[in-house]
């Protein structure tokens, strides 16, 4: 893997340009890059996605987090689909020309990792898709399923989700990944809501549970560099 001249990207999409920001592993370097995408409500400084990161790198993963066109504007009004995949697509052809990772990792919280699963669903070219907090449909909507797609991905899947989450109900999730021929491995976390917090009678902290998530993530990850 290449050695970035900078850890701090602006990158062109399309007549715009977002933030990028490179966060090297701290603990076993190896060649593996996650690309992380934000939450509808975040950015790529959030707690969460600061969490995520933290965890992931001390497990020998490097996270390459960016804002979302709209996030960089400073526009509380998510994009359109199209326009998420095609600010994650310019992201990731960034990643590629700095960085040219052995294993290439896309996904992240809640929408913006449903906006790289609409990308792996036509083919997108990468090693895997991790998703944190899939939203399968909207809080207290449950019939409206973000679903269809799914069937369409043929590249391996770890998903996180909680079983108190809100915009992801177990049973439907379940029922979805029936439809499912692809390497999927579905992790959940008991008590969690959709920010990954748990309640006490869990018998685990939040922190316990990043590490869970972080752990997985890297035996998944060490699983596809094999491959």
């Amino acid at each position: 893997m290449h050695q970035p001249r900078d850890t701090n990207w602006r990158v062109p999409v399309g007549d715009e340009h977002t933030t990028a920001v490179f966060d090297p592993a701290t603990s076993n370097g190896g060649s593996t890059v996650f690309v992380c995408a934000h939450g509808a409500g975040g950015n790529m400084n959030d707690r969460g996605m600061l969490q995520v990161t933290s965890a992931l790198r001390s497990r020998g993963i490097h996270i390459v987090r960016f804002n979302f066109l709209y996030t960089e504007n400073r526009s509380g009004r998510p994009d359109p689909m199209p326009r998420l995949e095609e600010c994650t697509k310019a992201v990731v052809a960034r990643v590629r020309e700095e960085l040219a990772p052995d294993t290439l990792i896309i996904g992240g919280r809640s929408m913006g990792g449903r906006a790289a699963s609409m990308l792996a669903a036509k083919g997108f070219d990468c090693d895997g898709l991790l998703l944190l907090a899939y939203p399968l449909h909207p809080a207290g909507r449950p019939e409206q399923l973000r679903d269809a797609h799914l069937p369409m991905i043929h590249l391996p899947v770890l998903c996180f989700n909680g079983t108190r989450d809100a915009l992801c109900t177990r049973e439907l999730m379940e029922r979805a990944l029936e439809r499912v021929t692809t390497s999927w491995q579905m992790h959940w976390l008991e008590t969690a809501d959709h920010s990954f917090h748990v309640l006490k009678k869990s018998g685990r902290t939040d922190a316990q549970v990043m590490d869970d998530v972080a752990d997985t993530s890297a035996r998944w990850a060490a699983e596809l560099r094999r491959a």
